[in-house]
């Protein structure tokens, strides 16, 4: 009896032994582990440093990088999650390079020109078309837009598949950017093949709140829903655009009905932008 309980005490003995020597075994083996896993980030992080392209120095180069972007949202979500027409849902796609540029739009007291613009019925023109022939489209209707905005000097803010929201420094900039590409649009080569493509646009002038990049308050709500409110092939500014605009400026307005804007208290003058008389 007394040679069994030995016994079982130097297995005891034993068996805590391993069991220590597992548990320092195992603290080596984690803390070894946890440096292993440190040196792996260090080198993701040095390696991401490495391949980080530099930031670009143009427009052009800015310009290849939107379109970078864009190409990489489509194949990430799919063309339809790229496409929301609507322009209370549009996602802010300015880069970090951009984003001074469109800060500095404001006047000094936050007064800013907003323009707003989306193809009309672009959904179910989108399910007529398909999705390879409507990204043709998107992008020869981008490249119009984006042509007369930079002509214009303005800053493209925001963007979401054929929606637009633009700044410029005056009002006369952004009406004739806007008459520029109702006359654009017709001539493009791939919208007139797959066309009519019908562009509606909405402008408004008025102090804006910035912030990163971006627009905010009443007035940006008012711009969206000027543009609601114009068919394709409009222009439609608000009362304070017609304010804005000098006596000399070369566009001509026709007054429309007061409407009613969404979310908006009272009724509203809005005039349809038209080229000058010749």
């Amino acid at each position: 009896m007394t040679i069994l309980v030995v016994v079982l005490a130097m297995l005891v003995v034993a068996l805590g032994g391993l069991v220590v020597a597992f548990a320092l075994d195992r603290a080596r083996l984690e803390s070894r582990l946890t440096d292993a896993r440190q040196r792996i980030g260090q080198l993701e992080s040095d390696l991401d440093a490495a391949l980080r392209p530099p930031p670009p120095t143009n427009s052009a180069e800015r310009a290849v990088r939107r379109v970078i972007r864009t190409a990489s949202k489509v194949r990430s979500h799919g063309i339809t999650g790229l496409i929301q027409s609507t322009v209370e849902d549009l996602q802010s796609w300015a880069s970090d390079d951009d984003r001074a540029d469109i800060l500095n739009m404001a006047a000094s007291d936050g007064t800013v020109t907003l323009f707003f613009s989306d193809i009309e019925d672009s959904t179910p023109l989108n399910d007529r078309l398909g999705d390879s022939t409507w990204v043709k489209v998107l992008a020869a209707h981008d490249r119009v837009l984006r042509t007369r905005i930079e002509q214009y000097r303005g800053q493209v803010v925001k963007t979401a598949g054929d929606g637009f929201m633009v700044a410029f420094r005056d009002a006369e900039a952004a009406c004739r950017a806007a008459l520029g590409i109702q006359r654009d649009l017709p001539r493009d080569v791939t919208l007139r093949r797959y066309g009519p493509i019908h562009v509606r646009i909405g402008i408004h002038t008025g102090q804006v709140v910035a912030r990163d990049g971006d627009y905010f308050g009443r007035n940006v709500a008012m711009a969206a829903r000027v543009a609601d409110h114009a068919r394709g092939g409009e222009i439609l500014a608000s009362d304070a655009v017609r304010e804005a605009l000098g006596d000399d400026a070369a566009v001509a307005l026709l007054e429309r009905e007061q409407v009613e804007l969404k979310g908006l208290s009272g009724e509203h003058v809005v005039w349809e932008i038209v080229p000058p008389a010749s």
